[in-house]
């Protein structure tokens, strides 16, 4: 996909073309008060329809977020309130929630004869491959049966490991593992502020994005949403993750009125999000991905130019200091450790080594290498194959 093209032409091609959409819709547009808004969700339901198609010929997938919410209402039913600020209290709100999500959106889908399949997910049924490939293998036969799928992280038994911290997270994931060509993230805010308006009044809304790599998101981005855990920041981390799959983004306010509709209609709404002019292998998004890092090498400047500039794998001899304990085949940050202290991260990759070996090779040569390890050791500590430079965590 060219960057010469009009983005309007891009973004009104990729619109019609698009066969099969993740859309995320998070708490801020689905609740308010009271808890989860039947009349919102009416009216996504009749938009998510009509994005299908009459037809049914383009596919969507549904990460929904809500399940707290509606467990607080489903409380608030029976005369009890809760306060949902820890993490115990969020994954029973969840508990008791999720079901009457999920109730809810049968009920909306219904009159558009659209069955409803639930899927609810950990972030370790996304990094071992089996399971994977497994739950690749679902979604195909549920978008083969025309089911809209719903998902939703497994809040009830998630822990911190196996969290993907947020639905943005949970969404930009799935871009890669059903083969999206188009993302749609429904928000609170009418679009991405050029600066932050919690401190410029006069922030306008940016029509597009022509490279979400670029962006200084600590600059554009504030706090969280008071019922949601993501906000503009993880929702453009999303896009970000997405961009590399070469798949665009439309960040759209989810509470106006038919606003997937006027979108594809051609209206501008909202903000695109440009795909990388290079995408980059599944594979490597994958592994990228999979988990958070278990650790991080800081690599010297020669090894970070070799990184960076020559597309070479990193060697024991570029790295300078270890952080972390981690095992063989972990995945690891990888950044540059300037003369005047810690700089940017550069990517992330898996280590062939672990921690403790790496701290008796790094910064010596082959040979010196095999008098420690002996023969039986890896040339590379992480081979470029298996590194994603400027990946967005």
């Amino acid at each position: 996909m060219s960057q010469t093209e009009d983005w309007r032409e891009e973004r009104q091609r990729c619109l019609h073309r698009a066969r099969l959409v993740v859309v995320k819709v998070g708490s801020a547009v689905l609740s308010d008060a009271d808890g989860l808004s039947d009349t919102v969700m009416a009216d996504l339901a009749r938009q998510l329809a009509t994005l299908r198609g009459s037809d049914g010929a383009r596919k969507v997938v549904l990460v929904s977020s809500g399940a707290v919410a509606a467990g607080r209402r489903a409380l608030a039913r029976h005369g009890r309130s809760c306060d949902t600020q820890g993490l115990a209290a969020r994954q029973a709100a969840a508990a008791l929630g999720q079901g009457q999500l999920m109730r809810l959106w049968d009920k909306v889908l219904r009159p558009y004869g659209i069955p409803v399949a639930q899927v609810l997910l950990t972030r370790d049924d996304l990094r071992a491959r089996t399971r994977f490939l497994n739950a690749r293998n679902t979604f195909a036969e549920l978008l083969s049966w025309d089911a809209l799928p719903v998902v939703n992280e497994n809040d009830t038994v998630s822990v911190r490991e196996l969290k993907f911290g947020d639905n943005d997270c949970l969404a930009s994931l799935l871009v890669n593992l059903v083969g999206a060509d188009l993302y749609i993230n429904l928000t609170s805010a009418p679009g991405v502020y050029a600066s932050n308006p919690d401190t410029d009044a006069d922030a306008q809304i940016l029509s597009c994005i022509d490279d979400v790599s670029r962006l200084d998101l600590g600059r554009l981005c504030g706090g969280k949403t008071s019922v949601g855990t993501g906000g503009m920041y993880s929702k453009l981390l999303a896009a970000r993750r997405a961009s590399q799959l070469g798949v665009p983004t439309l960040i759209l306010p989810g509470r106006q009125e038919n606003i997937i509709g006027r979108a594809l209609a051609g209206e501008d709404v909202g903000t695109w999000v440009r795909p990388a002019e290079h995408a980059i292998s599944r594979r490597k998004f994958w592994l990228a991905y999979q988990s958070d890092p278990a650790g991080t090498l800081w690599v010297d400047e020669g090894a970070a130019d070799a990184l960076l500039e020559k597309g070479s794998s990193l060697l024991p001899g570029g790295v300078r200091r270890v952080d972390g304990t981690f095992q063989k085949g972990a995945l690891v940050r990888v950044a540059r450790l300037g003369c005047d202290g810690p700089q940017a991260s550069l990517g992330v990759g898996l280590t062939n080594y672990a921690a403790g070996e790496l701290r008796k090779i790094m910064g010596l040569r082959r040979h010196e290498v095999a008098a420690i390890l002996g023969d039986a050791h890896y040339p590379e500590v992480i081979h470029r194959d298996n590194l994603l430079l400027d990946a967005a965590i």
